[in-house]
């Protein structure tokens, strides 16, 4: 297994505690990697880590064999695209002024807008199903074609490594599936890297490579769907008592709950609001 994208020992925390501790992780090359874990385990914190966004205390984030550090904000916005849980952007753009940030990365003061720009922009709002709202402002769109909006955002940024902090959410399940679906075909027909939080543990089941598991700011477990997701686990990290069924057509895991005994997860301070990679490079 080869890897672009690693860390090595981190320990990172917003100011107080760590929220996460001694980390090495691999993501691997051409595959899709879907971290799961409870609240406030520090998932989000270590894809905001890997996106060079917050600082380890300790450890690094290796990039193509180099210290992420040592790199440009252009230049690994070129390479690893995010999409943030919460993001934001100025009041009244547009949809199609907000994908087309995507491109931002790519240009020169030399080398503005191309045709090749327009056409990875149209490519990618076809793809999220966005063309018809490409005249309208961000801000007077629904939750769900917001999402969809910033998705398309990511994916104009036609980066090799993808990492997507909760994609599913505002979503209705078809469009969960639909844009779960798309990140697939991404990662099948474009060899595109994906790291990606999930919330779902059946469609984290169904959608991914390679799965790791967080608790406690740690990684627990992981491994292909098949090996993670077990009874055992479920009752330990999330303190879910559930049955482990395979899916009749795929033969993947499926979780069915049966109860719950989980106590309320420790508290982990928010993170800012941020911008995409994209927007920060432009």
């Amino acid at each position: 297994m080869t890897s672009r994208l690693s860390t090595r020992d981190i320990t990172v925390g917003y100011g107080g505690a760590p929220v996460v501790h001694d980390l090495t992780v691999e993501i691997p090359d051409g595959q899709v990697t879907t971290i799961v874990g409870p609240n406030g385990c520090g998932k989000s914190t270590l894809l905001r880590t890997l996106a060079r966004l917050l600082p380890p205390t300790r450890g690094e984030v290796v990039l193509d064999g180099r210290p992420i550090t040592s790199l440009g904000t252009r230049d690994i916005a070129a390479r690893l695209s995010l999409l943030p849980q919460s993001p934001v952007a100025p009041e009244g753009l547009l949809v199609r002024d907000l994908v087309g940030r995507g491109r931002h990365p790519h240009q020169r003061w030399f080398a503005q807008w191309s045709r090749e720009d327009e056409d990875v922009v149209e490519a990618a709002m076809a793809m999220t199903d966005t063309t018809e709202l490409r005249d309208r402002p961000l801000d007077q769109l629904s939750g769900g074609q917001r999402q969809r909006a910033w998705i398309a955002m990511t994916l104009a940024q036609d980066t090799d490594l993808m990492l997507l902090d909760e994609p599913t959410t505002y979503l209705d399940l078809a469009h969960q599936v639909e844009v779960l679906e798309l990140v697939c075909r991404l990662n099948r027909e474009r060899s595109r890297t994906v790291a990606m939080v999930l919330h779902d543990l059946n469609l984290a089941a169904r959608y991914s490579d390679l799965v790791v598991v967080m608790h406690a700011g740690r990684i627990i477990t992981q491994g292909p769907p098949a090996e993670v997701f077990t009874a055992e686990m479920l009752r330990d990290v999330f303190g879910l008592e559930a049955e482990i069924l395979p899916d009749p057509r795929t033969g993947l895991p499926i979780v069915v709950p049966v109860s719950s005994s989980a106590s309320p997860a420790p508290a982990v301070p928010a993170p800012p609001r941020t911008l995409s990679t994209a927007a920060l490079a432009g």
